[in-house]
Parts: structure tokens; C-alpha cells; sequence
């Protein structure tokens, strides 16, 4: 476990590799789990403020969902997340012509439409973040690939050497700052120059 600040990272992060494998895995992620993408109440805002934005880049499955449950819904264990399709593809998201599942607001974002990339959460994938139970200042870290699903990905990092925390550097400068990642950096090269000696 590695600890900057109030921040516990598992190992994991540091000494697995994974890249993820877009056209193995089709962008499953935004279909297979227990509740839409969680959310940060700042990314609620910006849902709120670019919406009329990021409507066009959606498909009239999602729009009625939105429609009818609302741009988010709260789930009793992920807290605000986005809504989902009958509990499968996330509201935000469309498969394209390959059967990718390409994201609505990332779209935008790419034509310059927003500031917002995509909800945090998402972009963090495969890692996971939660709040400890007994003290919310701390946040839990964690490598959580799916077994089956991220199978490429994991394999695809393996054979391009490239750490977790490397692959997910932009997301995770995104929601911790820069100076928690060089900090994460030097840790990690530290830990690897231990291991090489």
C-alpha cells in the first residue's frame, strides 16, 4: 500500500500493467456493472451545464432514458451515477458502426464543445476509487480490472510494459493534481529500483 497524503494506493497500481484494448473490448465497461459511471457532485454541474451540448452526440435510447429518469439517478451504493438502458448500456453512450460503445460526452469534448472530458470515474477505469466508511477524508485506490472483460487490456499492457498509473496518468492527474502523481511517480521508480537490486 502506498500513502500520499489521505490517498492509500494498493500496489497494484504501480506493479501490474494494462493498456486498455478498445477494439477487443468494444468499450464494455460502459455497459457491464451494477449501476451507471458514479459521479462527482462538481461533474452533476457540469452534466446540468452541457447537456443541451452533448444531446446531439446521443442516440433516442438514451434521450428517452434521460428523459424519463433524469440527466443522473442516485444508487444506494455508488451514490450519483449516470442512468443506464435497462440496467445495461450507459444513457450517454451509442455503439458505433464496429459495435464500440462510443461515449456522448467525450465526443463533444473532442469537437471542442466542452471542458469536461468524461466523468472521472471513467476515465480512471480500471481503477477504482471509494471513501473509507470510517473516515470520508480517506480515499481507497484500487486496481480492479474485470476478469473477462479486460482480459485484452491486461494483456496488451503486458506486452507494451506499460504500469497502470502510466496509462492512466491524464485521469489520474485529473482528480488528484499533478504533484500527487510525481509523487506516485517517484514512489513507483523507487519501489522498482528496490525490486531490481
Amino acid at each position: 500500500m502506498i500513502a500520499i497524503d489521505n490517498i492509500l494506493i494498493s500496489d497494484e497500481v504501480v506493479e501490474e500493467q494494462f493498456v486498455c484494448d478498445l477494439s477487443k473490448c468494444k468499450g464494455g465497461c460502459c455497459e457491464d456493472g451494477d449501476a451507471g459511471a458514479p459521479m462527482e457532485k462538481w461533474e452533476l454541474e457540469k452534466l446540468d451545464q452541457y447537456f443541451d451540448v452533448i444531446t446531439p452526440y446521443l442516440n433516442e435510447a438514451g434521450m428517452e432514458e434521460i428523459k424519463r429518469v433524469g440527466k443522473y439517478t442516485y444508487d444506494k451504493e455508488f451514490g450519483w451515477v449516470t442512468p443506464t438502458i435497462n440496467g445495461g448500456i450507459c444513457a450517454y453512450g451509442k455503439k458505433d458502426a464496429s459495435g464500440t460503445i462510443i461515449c456522448g460526452i467525450e465526443q463533444a469534448y473532442n469537437d471542442g464543445k466542452l471542458d469536461w472530458k468524461k466523468p472521472i470515474s471513467c476515465h480512471l477505469f480500471p481503477i477504482l476509487i471509494r471513501k473509507s466508511k470510517k473516515d470520508p477524508d480517506i480515499e481507497y485506490v484500487n486496481y480492479h480490472p474485470r476478469e473477462d472483460l479486460c482480459k485484452p487490456g491486461c494483456k496488451l499492457g503486458k506486452q507494451l510494459k506499460v504500469p497502470v498509473y502510466v496509462f492512466l496518468k491524464e485521469a489520474l492527474i485529473r482528480k488528484y493534481g499533478p504533484e500527487f502523481y510525481e509523487a506516485l511517480e517517484a514512489t513507483a521508480n523507487e519501489l522498482k529500483k528496490q525490486n531490481d537490486e
